[in-house]
């Protein structure tokens, strides 16, 4: 068996460690070790993928006005849905002979600017919901992104089978909730976080089957509770109504004790259920998942952000059901099997370093926008034998003369394609919502960068004039420009200025809401903070006896461990400096399970 090693990453230039059990993954696929560490490897996977990025331009085959996730000013040739699956263009009219004078990446590159893209990424059964990307089975969204199944959504971030649901993120079967992360089954929620089960309530953190609750955390089963004081029923309501929690001033000051009240309870190590052998956090039914975020029912992965029903998976984000032996793979499922170093392999089998290949492609190397692909190599049909023969001698070829960017970093065969490949500059695509960057730190480190167009937004309405209160809005502000209290000064894709739905101003005035303050994409960074970053840290259990060790929680009944401090250690999400009390899963069982 081989031995864990230690390695300088190529990119960073930190040191990284490969696990023995890495080795036995790569040699069971039959690729080389990589020459950059995990979270490179993860930033690098996320700059080809646009998820919230839309643009207007015009298809390039049927001139109609389309949305996009290319820019206009993009070198790119674009098609809508209807064009790029239609049968007016082929995608193998542009393949090439694999020339051997050429790095592969460079040959890959050429191709990438020719072979048409497809405008956004969706299924063909949306209804009334153009403004979005990712998505299938909609009806009647707006700007919601990563989501299936829904319903009146808006604004919303990796929501599925839920309605009526505005300014979410990752929440599943879910219905009328507001300014909500990380909820399964609820109903009613507002400004909640990491609950299941729950209806009626407001500013809830980690409760399960709770109703008519307010300001409480880590509460199971529990009703009519103020900051984790029970009422009777009659004296819960009395005590909301003293409140006026429907002024936007009082309800900035609830939000601020919010975070106040998620400091001082506590967390457990790992949020999750039914996990074995398991680090990572927000998982479900794993078993032998290393490094894994917001994974469920996956065995044997490492390295995977966002993925369910997958088996024997390393680097991937965003895979599907049923997803299994691939390895550097972005947006992959229905089903996906051995696919190496490939965006959007959907439905196929044997692909690699092949973007958006669908609707059963297999055994195909360097592709780029194809469908019901076999046996290709750059967009070029092979017979089978053609096909196995060149591809090692390909293989080969990027590792005597391997691609090297403008940094000097060397890409053999292994590794995934250079950022220099992406389609999209790095403030475009999802690594700036989880590895921010300035433009000097994106520009210095080799990315693109995508400058902020000019607007010339004649603002109606400044965001100190907006009234308190949803009932002294009146209807014309739909029709009114409303400046981002940000006013773009931020690192968030601030859009400086947005407007008011129809859709949206009723959803506010049925849940007595006050108008945002904040355009939609500062909105969506917001709730991004409230979860932790895609990282794990070693820690020490933090309970301490009778108290947590920094005298802020007192537990509520004697541990096993008794006076003296827990001995667990662990890996968690939360960073050692971090203010957040952090206890081992028994602790955390016994304080509040």
């Amino acid at each position: 068996m081989a031995q864990s090693e230690t390695k300088i990453c190529q990119n960073c230039h930190n040191d990284f460690i490969i696990e023995s059990e890495d080795f036995l993954f790569y040699e069971k696929i039959k690729v080389p070790a990589p020459t950059w560490c995990p979270e490179c490897r993860m930033v690098r996977r996320m700059m080809f993928r646009n998820e919230r990025t839309l643009y207007r331009r015009v298809c390039d085959l049927c001139g109609k006005d389309i949305i996009s996730i290319y820019s206009p000013t993009s070198p790119f040739t674009v098609y809508c849905y209807e064009c790029w699956y239609s049968d007016k263009w082929n995608p193998l009219s542009y393949g090439r002979n694999y020339n051997f004078s050429k790095p592969f990446f460079q040959q890959f590159f050429e191709l990438e600017f020719t072979a048409p893209k497809l405008a956004q990424q969706k299924s063909n059964d949306l209804v009334n919901s153009d403004y979005t990307n990712h998505v299938g089975g909609l009806k009647d969204c707006y700007l919601i992104f990563a989501s299936v199944n829904d319903e009146e959504c808006y604004f919303c971030n990796y929501v599925s089978y839920s309605k009526n649901i505005v300014d979410g993120l990752r929440i599943s079967k879910g219905e009328i909730s507001y300014d909500c992360v990380d909820l399964t089954n609820c109903y009613n929620l507002k400004f909640s976080q990491q609950c299941q089960d729950c209806f009626d309530s407001w500013f809830l953190y980690n409760c399960r089957g709770c109703s008519n609750c307010f300001l409480c955390t880590n509460l199971m089963h529990k009703s009519y509770c103020i900051r984790n004081k029970q009422y009777i029923k009659d004296a819960y309501f009395k005590e909301l109504e003293k409140m006026n929690i429907n002024s936007r001033e009082v309800v900035e000051k609830l939000k601020a004790e919010f975070v106040d009240l998620k400091r001082k309870t506590i967390k457990r190590a790992t949020e999750g259920f039914n996990n074995h052998n398991s680090t990572g956090s927000y998982l479900k039914n794993t078993k032998n998942c290393k490094n894994c975020f917001d994974v469920g029912d996956a065995e044997d992965c490492s390295y995977v952000g966002y993925g369910n029903n997958v088996k024997d998976v390393m680097d991937a984000y965003a895979v599907y059901p049923t997803t299994e032996l691939c390895y550097e793979v972005v947006g992959a499922g229905n089903p996906t099997y051995h696919s190496l170093f490939t965006y959007l392999p959907w439905a196929g089998s044997y692909l690699e370093y092949c973007i958006n290949a669908f609707s059963n492609c297999h055994n195909c190397f360097g592709c780029n926008q194809v469908r019901n692909a076999q046996y290709c190599i750059l967009n070029k049909q092979y017979t089978k034998e053609e096909y196995e023969t060149l591809v090692p001698k390909i293989i080969e070829h990027m590792n005597s003369m391997p691609y090297i960017d403008k940094k000097g970093r060397v890409y053999k065969y292994g590794e995934f394609f250079p950022p220099e490949l992406s389609p999209f500059c790095y403030n475009e695509t999802i690594a700036q919502e989880y590895f921010p960057l300035t433009k000097e730190q994106a520009l210095e480190q080799g990315y693109s960068w995508k400058d902020s167009e000019e607007r010339n937004l004649k603002i109606d309405i400044k965001t100190e004039d907006l009234p308190d209160h949803i009932k002294d809005v009146k209807d014309d502000i739909i029709n009114k420009i409303i400046e981002c209290q940000h006013q773009g000064k931020c690192n968030e894709q601030c859009t400086e200025a947005f407007k008011i739905i129809p859709q949206e101003l009723e959803f506010y005035r049925k849940m007595n809401l006050p108008l945002p303050r904040l355009c939609p994409n500062c909105r969506h960074y917001q709730r991004l903070k409230q979860r932790n970053p895609l990282k794990l840290w070693k820690r020490k259990c933090q309970c301490n006896g009778e108290k947590s060790s920094n005298n802020v929680y007192q537990n509520t009944i004697a541990h096993s461990h008794g006076n003296e401090p827990c001995p667990n250690e662990f890996e968690t999400t939360y960073a050692p400096e971090r203010p957040e009390i952090v206890y081992c899963e028994k602790c955390y069982q016994q304080e509040v399970v």
